[in-house]
């Protein structure tokens, strides 16, 4: 039996959370993924992700999964809710995948305690250069689904990052792990991950200032 606190983790399904939560397997007994989704449950309501991939995903890493349906005016509420969950089921910690902003990791410690629990940020404070070279390095794999086309044209979607895509990025003045919004991913391999999860390239939209490509299971 684990002597490790048992710890949920925030889980869009992009490569800030797997990388926090690869950063944190060894101090905690990681037991579930929280995730929140839109009012009809079929999408991930920070980056339109398909519940049934960010499904795939959970079981790969043979979590738990706690979702909650929300609009943005009901997202706190329903984050802190989703929480509560975890709290009543023993998780005592909650792994998010903050990196640079304070204003952020405030959140995420203030809804966690009103919760009972106590918020985890492994990758706040490291450069994003380094989060994103690690996450490469350790094998890591994440496919850009989302960019700011004011930033970033659509050819980028289906990118999987790489060094070279890290290159490419910080020559086009993007942060390397997309902290001011430039682009999102959707993780389909880690050293956690008991298999890949295969993904199919769906439609390409442009919503709300961003390029942004469907995939599909």
């Amino acid at each position: 039996m684990s002597t490790r606190p048992r710890a949920a983790v925030s889980w869009s399904g992009g490569k800030d959370s797997c990388a926090a939560l690869e950063r944190s397997r060894d101090a905690f007994e990681i037991v579930a993924a929280v995730t929140m989704v839109d009012l009809e449950g079929t999408r991930s309501r920070s980056h339109g992700i398909r519940i049934e991939l960010l499904q795939a995903q959970v079981a790969a890493l043979g979590l738990g999964h706690v979702t909650r349906r929300c609009d943005w005016d009901s997202y706190e509420q329903e984050f802190e809710h989703g929480l509560r969950e975890l709290h009543a089921h023993g998780v005592t910690h909650v792994i998010y995948g903050d990196i640079i902003y304070p204003e952020h990791r405030a959140w995420a410690e203030r809804l966690s305690e009103r919760a009972g629990l106590i918020a985890v940020e492994p990758l706040f404070g490291i450069p994003t250069t380094e989060v994103a070279r690690s996450f490469v390095r350790s094998g890591a794999r994440a496919t850009l689904v989302a960019v700011n086309a004011s930033r970033l044209d659509a050819t980028w979607l289906g990118t999987q990052l790489s060094d070279d895509a890290i290159d490419r990025l910080i020559a086009l003045g993007v942060d390397p792990c997309g902290e001011e919004g430039e682009y999102h991913t959707f993780v389909t391999d880690s050293p956690s991950f008991a298999r890949p999860v295969t993904v199919q390239r769906g439609e390409v939209v442009q919503v709300r200032g961003y390029w942004a490509m469907d995939l599909l299971p």
